[in-house]
Parts: structure tokens; sequence; C-alpha cells
């Protein structure tokens, strides 16, 4: 009899050890595959950053300018600043160049003269209009959107993928 119940107790604590661990696993994998997938089910808010009155810009001109990241961390600083370059097409119209060769995501140099953005690593070239030109970038400059809103030019800043990594 006395075997009986001890067998009888081992197999209920095995048991309830194996319910337990498996409570336990499930209570700690909620957390953890909800914070795995709510960025995917997370709706992103665009982020305008004013990058300067409208006024200041020159017809045809392109310049640099820069502006806060659009998730800057508290330590992070300035490197929590970014650029783009930005160009104004006409009274109403703008464009705005990421910084980042598309090649490995070095920052490319506004050449005025010859009307090319030239990567000083590698050797990549861009047309005036973002495209493609010569050596190794796999695609065209990123371009931020960019809107004029109360006479101020403002950019949506939002990460820009570098698209050869």
């Amino acid at each position: 009899m006395s075997d009986n119940r001890t067998t009888g107790r081992r197999i209920f604590l095995i048991r309830f050890s194996v319910l337990l661990g498996i409570v336990t696993g499930i209570l700690v994998a909620i957390p953890v595959v909800g914070a795995l997938l709510a960025p995917l089910f997370r709706k992103q808010l665009p982020i305008w950053r004013t990058v300067g009155k409208a006024d200041s810009f020159e017809i045809g001109k392109t310049v640099l300018v820069r502006f806060q990241d659009a998730a800057p961390l508290p330590w992070a600083g300035k490197i929590a600043e970014t650029a783009s370059w930005l160009r104004r097409d006409s009274e109403i119209s703008f464009t705005a160049f990421s910084v980042n060769c598309t090649h490995m995501g070095c920052p490319v140099r506004w050449i005025e003269d010859a009307e090319l953005f030239l990567c000083p690593c590698h050797g990549g070239v861009y047309n005036k209009d973002g495209s493609y030109a010569a050596g190794p970038p796999p695609h065209n400059l990123p371009k931020y959107p960019v809107r004029l809103r109360n006479g101020n030019v403002e950019i949506e800043a939002r990460a820009i993928p570098i698209t050869n990594l």
C-alpha cells in the first residue's frame, strides 16, 4: 500500500511540475511574442521636420539641410541629427535627396558646377535629379517627401534604407 501511495504521489508531482513548467513558459512567451509582433501592427505616423523658410531657398539651388532624426534616442547627442540635399525646383516645389549613397551608405557631395552628386568612397555618381549616372551604386538616390506648410519647408523624417546592404 505504501508503494502505491509513493508511486501515485511521485506521478502527481511529476505531472504537476510539467504542467507548472508549461504554464510558466506560456506566461513568459506571451509578452516576448507581443513585443516582437507589435511593430508590425503599430501605425507609424509621419514626422515632419522644418528645415527653413521657403523664401530662404533659391530656385534651382541645391543645399544641405540638417534636421533631427525621426526617432532619436535620448542619449544620441549629435548623431540624432541627419541631413538631406534640398533643391528648390519652383516657387512651390522642392526635392529632398538622401545624403547616403545606395552602394555602401557613404555620404554623397553635391558638386554645383558639374550638377552631380558624387560619392567619394567608391566613385558613385548621380545626376542632379538623383538618378544613377556611374559607378557601383545599384539604385537612384532615395528621396524624402517634402511639403510647404505656413511658409516653411518640411521634410518627412524617416529611415531611408541603404539598398545594397
